[in-house]
């Protein structure tokens, strides 16, 4: 990148900085003059910009390591950027727990809490237990409060860009709740909400299956299913953020409720009760007649779901997660029902994320704004 002169002096003041952050971020630990051939600015811009960041808290010049002196001189100067200026949350609401996890400014995570809450608990209950956990993590870790710099948030339901929830069935009293505006108010930095299945598919193509792929879909198998979807490695929302509900696909026409399919009984399972969906899975790798039954016309339900949306979006890659038991049985029907449908059948896989791939879709977002924050600028140079 060449030296930018003329035009906004502040935007080239931004631009060189957000470079020379981005450079640094990208490596251990680096010289002036190392900076200076990464970026291809000027030696008297590099020492200004390490400068400024140096007074803004982002970089810190690195003591020279013991030995490591010349005999002749002083040893070249060296900065990294620090990762510990600042703290990034992602949480997980849930059915029946409540995850928080914290990372510094590189996205390492430094804790991880969890706590168990019950499925009929309504949403206050459930906010206050998320508050909770959040406050136990900060206290264990020695995280403080004031040093959060973004919060993300996965959470059941078709989420508006606000944070509102518009329509939530899953969670008791979470249909029209402004979750957004009610987190907000226990931190001073921005919190983002999105759906569960959505960061899940983020978390996915940041360090899970999808990590080399960028047309991607991720389906949180359960009881209501739904799927999150990127698209030239870009989050699909969809208008209303209501993409992907493929749970709702079970009411154009099909009587049959999922609970009912996984019922091994003239009962339908109870909403949302994960340990009975458990113990069917378990009952059909025993060989149970009725639970492997039960369990085929649940795939079958799962895989007419996915291909639906396989054959609109045309991925390259369908990523399953959800419950961690019993998921494998349905790579195979999946497989071969979209070699059936689709000209061009995508790869199916497992989660490598399993239960932590909503709290890390969460962490995510807010490491995608602070990034934003800190190298994107405004009003860009034209080409």
């Amino acid at each position: 990148m060449g030296q930018l002169t003329g035009g906004d002096p502040s935007l080239l003041r931004r631009i060189n900085s957000a470079v020379v952050l981005r450079a640094l971020r990208d490596t251990d630990c680096a010289t002036l003059t190392e900076i200076t051939r990464a970026t291809g600015l000027s030696r008297p811009t590099v020492e200004g910009v390490v400068e400024g960041l140096a007074e803004a808290g982002l970089v810190v010049e690195r003591a020279a390591e013991e030995g490591t002196a010349r005999r002749q001189g002083r040893p070249a100067r060296r900065f990294r950027f620090r990762a510990e200026a600042g703290h990034l949350l992602g949480l997980e609401i849930g059915a029946h727990r409540v995850v928080a996890v914290v990372a510094d400014l590189d996205g390492r995570v430094l804790g991880t809490q969890t706590r168990d809450v019950d499925e009929k608990a309504p949403a206050d209950e459930r906010l206050e237990r998320l508050r909770g956990t959040v406050a136990e993590l900060l206290r264990r870790t020695g995280v403080p409060r004031g040093s959060l710099r973004a919060v993300g948030v996965g959470t059941p339901g078709i989420v508006e860009a606000d944070g509102t929830v518009r329509l939530g069935t899953a969670l008791p009293q979470w249909t029209g709740l402004h979750l957004g505006e009610r987190l907000s108010r226990s931190f001073r930095c921005p919190v983002l909400v999105e759906n569960d299945a959505n960061v899940a598919a983020v978390a996915e193509h940041w360090q899970g299956a999808a990590k080399d792929t960028d047309d991607v879909v991720f389906v949180l198998a359960g009881l209501s299913p739904g799927a999150g979807s990127l698209i030239g490695g870009r989050l699909h929302r969809g208008h209303g953020g209501a993409a992907g509900e493929i749970g709702a696909l079970h009411l154009l026409g099909r009587e049959a409720t999922p609970e009912a399919l996984l019922s091994t009984t003239d009962e339908p399972l109870p909403p949302l009760d994960e340990q009975a969906v458990t113990e069917v899975f378990a009952l059909a790798r025993e060989g149970d007649g009725s639970a492997l039954a039960a369990v085929e016309r649940f795939i079958q339900r799962l895989v007419h779901d996915v291909a639906a949306l396989v054959l609109a979006l045309d991925p390259e890659l369908v990523v399953v997660g959800g419950w961690a038991a019993g998921l494998d049985g349905v790579l195979d029907p999946l497989r071969r029902e979209l070699a059936r449908y689709c000209l061009r059948p995508p790869a199916v896989a497992l989660s490598l994320l399993g239960e932590a791939v909503v709290a890390t879709g969460a962490l995510r977002l807010a490491l995608d704004h602070v990034e934003r924050q800190l190298f994107a600028v405004e009003g860009a140079v034209g080409s």
